[in-house]
């Protein structure tokens, strides 16, 4: 097991955003999540990796590194692609001064070979598309070996060829390390061509849970709703007519 999700709960400024929240995400497994902007999807991110604490619960992840995948890559402006990627084999404290310079353009070397992007170690991120900004940010992210991988909307602001291409390295990178990955996204064709499994966040909690298969197939309203990026439903946006409707 390397995510264990029991009973999560979390608030912020009173405001709960997850209730009672359980899962479980195997070696090998990519759990999306998806739900309305505002249900919490990123929260989820940042309790996993212990950027933020739950208020009750507890989350079970197994030894070794967890990497995290920036919504808009994050990657550091002042450095060139090889500072970027070696960054956490340089500075960390569990790494620092474990590898020779040879060895160090080795391992970048082959996380820059793995998305597709040899040979650009010395390019700045400004002379970079927004897609190969985001292959970077996976070299950086995987540099470590990691157990567990975290996307925060991987596919954001790209184009449909690019996502494409993402969402292949996505599942390149689950064949490569076999990690426990969780994305959060709002995009149709990432679930599908990389989710084993999906969670559907809404008003604090789970409301659906399955397959992607079954999440397009099956005659859940919550799904339907998202799927057909429909108004109506069980769902209400906040500020629309159909939330007014209800008050």
């Amino acid at each position: 097991m390397s995510i264990d999700v029991r009973h999560l709960k979390k608030s912020f400024k009173g405001r709960t955003v997850l209730d009672d929240i359980s899962f479980k995400v195997e070696d090998g497994e990519i759990l999306a999540v998806v739900g309305l902007s505002g249900a919490g999807k990123s929260t989820i991110l940042k309790l996993i990796c212990g950027l933020t604490k739950p208020d009750s619960g507890e989350i079970i992840v197994s030894p070794g590194d967890i990497a995290m995948v920036f919504q808009y890559s994050a990657l550091f402006d002042s450095l060139d692609v090889f500072e970027n990627i070696a960054f956490a084999l340089k500075e960390r404290k569990e790494f620092k001064n474990k590898y020779t310079d040879a060895q160090l353009k080795e391992i970048v070397d082959q996380k820059l070979k793995l998305v597709g992007l040899e040979g650009i170690e010395e390019k700045m991120p400004h002379e970079l598309s927004g897609g190969m900004q985001k292959r970077v940010s996976f070299a950086r992210a995987v540099v470590t070996d990691p157990k567990t991988i975290l996307y925060d909307e991987p596919t954001a602001g790209l184009d449909p060829v690019s996502s494409t291409m993402i969402e292949d390295y996505i599942v390149r990178l689950k064949d490569e390390f076999n990690p426990a990955s969780v994305i959060v996204t709002h995009q149709l064709s990432t679930i599908q061509r990389c989710a084993t499994k999906v969670i559907m966040l809404y008003n604090t909690k789970i409301v659906y849970s399955g397959t992607p298969q079954d999440m397009i197939e099956g005659g859940n309203e919550y799904t339907k709703q998202f799927i057909n990026a429909s108004i109506q439903g069980p769902m209400k946006v906040a500020g629309s007519d159909e939330e007014e409707k209800e008050n």
